[in-house]
């Protein structure tokens, strides 16, 4: 297995630093508002990365937080009156439905930084204690990143950006400026809500309570430590978030335990919408929901959601991706490819054998190819090439009815192989379906009785009947069958 390390900016073989547990993290939500497309594409790529380490064998352990302490979850919970915990629970309920919606397994280990302020504080006060950490003016704790030597390694900044004495205390900066950054925020009297969170810290030996809140970065060292505490094998998020986020999570998680905090970075790259960064002001900002809303018109939000999983796979995790609805329109042809080449191998009329050697040759060739791709840096766009051809070789074959029950059942379980990291076929439909109704089943015969005729224009209306009853005529090369539209 390899991957493409951000720290390195290399490809190297990914070697979990024990075999019995591969630690894994990726940065949650903050449930501000519903989430969007940009977000969710970093939780596809982290479910695809995540689904493909078990598939190969490695056992994974995943932790995931949630910021509901931030800038924006505090003054769009002012805006709303409503609390700040009802406020994010809100819209974090609604960031699992999606999840579910979208087949996005959820971390193991889920924690709201709320949760989490006594790791934080503990943290803090290490920090402040070896001075790597120090006390503003405004009684704010910062991080000196100047104490740090290695801070621009991830992200591969140059030393002569760094601005030593220049404080940030927003959660949120511009990518050039290199700043202190706030670990700890004391209370302005202009935030007048409710919402404060006590710490206790050593200043000068004496210990001193300074009420707010904790700032955006210090929230992922401390859910590390908690659930994995002092090393991880994987951590994985947006692109965006290497700096200042990420390279921020190293430089006080490593001052505060000396070792390298995460063996193996990975990053997805940016989500465009018709080639352009997403951005209301575009007004190409786009949540799963808007989605949705925009295409329920076409299609069942089932069939959406499956739609939106599988075009993910069709870039490299790390390339750009460009959302256009065109391009979600057509990967519903693709879905429905799969779908119907499941319910020819449901209505295949087989014959009791065993595997054939040239099938299992196949078969084993398809599963191979689809496996190296994966190990190549999780390749899913070079994996899928292995799924169409299989789609292609099970449609030939059973236009020339040569295969047998054994073989079809073998086909199954490699489409069930290839699904335990794509997770976007609907194996429901070899379930047993309510039967035919007999009124359809007579239509049928009689629409294929005329066309056999060459009675076309009769066989139409009577394919038009059977349209009418909610049933559809799928026309096969060896028989014709009725399904339910």
């Amino acid at each position: 297995m390899q991957l493409t390390n951000t720290l390195t900016r290399k490809k190297e073989n990914f070697k979990p630093m024990k075999e019995e547990k591969v630690k894994v993290y990726y940065c949650g939500p903050t449930p501000y508002d519903y989430t969007t497309i940009w977000n969710f594409r970093a939780y596809l790529v982290s479910d695809m990365v995540v689904r493909t380490l078990r598939f190969l064998g490695y056992k994974v352990e995943t932790s995931m937080n949630i910021t509901d302490i931030d800038d924006k979850t505090i003054k769009n919970s002012q805006i709303e009156w409503v609390d700040l915990k009802t406020f994010t629970e809100r819209y974090f309920n609604y960031f699992l439905i999606d999840l579910e919606n979208l087949w996005i397994r959820k971390a193991d280990n889920i924690s709201p930084i709320s949760l989490l302020i006594p790791e934080m504080v503990s943290m803090i006060n290490w920090l402040l204690e070896k001075w790597y950490a120090y006390l503003a003016e405004d009684w704010s704790i910062y991080y000196s990143i100047a104490k740090f030597k290695n801070y621009w390694d991830l992200a591969h900044l140059d030393k002569k950006w760094m601005k030593t004495g220049v404080r940030i205390s927003l959660d949120e900066y511009e990518k050039e400026e290199v700043w202190d950054f706030a670990l700890w925020k004391a209370y302005d009297e202009k935030n007048d809500w409710p919402n404060r969170w006590e710490g206790k810290f050593m200043i000068n030996w004496k210990e001193e309570t300074i009420y707010w809140r904790p700032g955006w970065h210090i929230e992922c060292s401390a859910c590390n430590m908690k659930f994995f505490w002092e090393q991880i094998d994987l951590h994985m998020g947006w692109i965006d978030n290497i700096f200042p986020h990420h390279q921020n999570e190293i430089a006080q998680t490593e001052a505060y335990t000396w070792k390298i905090f995460s063996k193996y970075w990975l990053h997805n790259g940016y989500l465009l919408v018709d080639n352009k960064k997403m951005s209301k002001s575009k007004k190409n900002f786009y949540t799963l929901v808007d989605v949705v809303d925009k295409m329920k018109g076409e299609a069942n939000e089932s069939y959406i959601y499956r739609w939106y999983r599988f075009m993910n796979y069709g870039a490299k995790y790390s390339e750009s991706f460009n959302f256009t609805f065109d391009r979600l329109r057509q990967a519903i042809q693709n879905i429905k490819t799969f779908d119907e080449a499941f319910r020819r191998i449901k209505n295949y009329k087989k014959i009791e054998w065993k595997v054939s050697k040239e099938t299992s040759d196949n078969l084993q060739y398809f599963v191979q190819n689809y496996i190296t791709s994966l190990e190549d840096d999780f390749s899913t766009v070079e994996a899928l090439v292995s799924v169409f051809d299989l789609v292609k070789y099970v449609n030939s074959w059973i236009d020339d009815n040569l295969f047998n029950s054994a073989e079809i059942d073998a086909i199954i379980w490699v489409f069930k192989t290839f699904n335990e990291v794509l997770n976007v076929f609907d194996f429901n439909i070899f379930e047993e379906q309510e039967p035919i109704p007999e009124n359809i089943i007579k239509l049928l015969e009689q629409r294929n009785a005329e066309k056999s005729a060459k009675n076309f224009e009769m066989a139409d209306k009577l394919r038009d009947e059977i349209s009418l009853l909610w049933y559809k005529i799928v026309d096969d090369k060896n028989w014709s069958r009725a399904e339910r539209q």
